[in-house]
């Protein structure tokens, strides 16, 4: 069986100065298979977004490991964290961290540019994107022009954008 993502033993803690740490992820371990959709559900504050933060390569653990493939993340620099990220990974977040000074095409061209891509080609590539959620003609519109649900689907369009093979979603249907 071929694994996606595989994450063991994971521990996070949000330190406090003088209250009582708060102990979010206590000793996770699981194994996502390649071409499957997984959904992860719990109570709000349960440390979900803290876990798809820590998988996506957003936040480090106090301790445990994350394989994207075989590739253990948390053995890599910075760098090359940030690499795999732009190039396996799509992320949806719960708000849509969209830049408020670009255009929709904008925001889905800027991780193609980053990952070398010419501003031409990823300029026609996030056209195709926002015309397969149905934002075509929304292309030039600036976040703070578009609804919150439309948002979302450039979010989306931009989470597609460099083809990754593992998408992390965090509430994508909140708007």
């Amino acid at each position: 069986m071929e694994y996606a993502i595989r994450c063991r033993n994971l521990h996070r803690t949000f330190y406090r100065s003088a209250e009582k740490d708060l102990e979010i992820i206590k000793d996770i371990s699981l194994d996502i298979e390649k071409n499957k959709i997984t959904v992860i559900v719990g109570a709000s504050g349960a440390g979900k977004s803290t876990l798809l933060h820590i998988i996506g390569g957003l936040d480090k653990p106090d301790e445990g490991s994350v394989f994207i493939g075989e590739q253990e993340i948390y053995t890599l620099n910075d760098e090359q964290i940030s690499f795999i990220r732009n190039s396996e990974i799509g992320f949806i977040f719960q708000f849509h961290h969209l830049l408020p000074e670009f255009t929709a095409m904008e925001n889905i061209s800027i991780p193609m540019m980053i990952a070398g891509k010419s501003l031409k080609e990823a300029s026609l590539n996030s056209i195709e994107l926002l015309e397969a959620v149905k934002l075509g003609e929304r292309a030039d519109h600036k976040p703070s022009e578009l609804s919150g649900g439309e948002q979302q689907r450039v979010a989306m369009a931009r989470a597609l954008a460099n083809k990754p093979s593992i998408i992390l979603a965090d509430e994508p249907t909140g708007n």
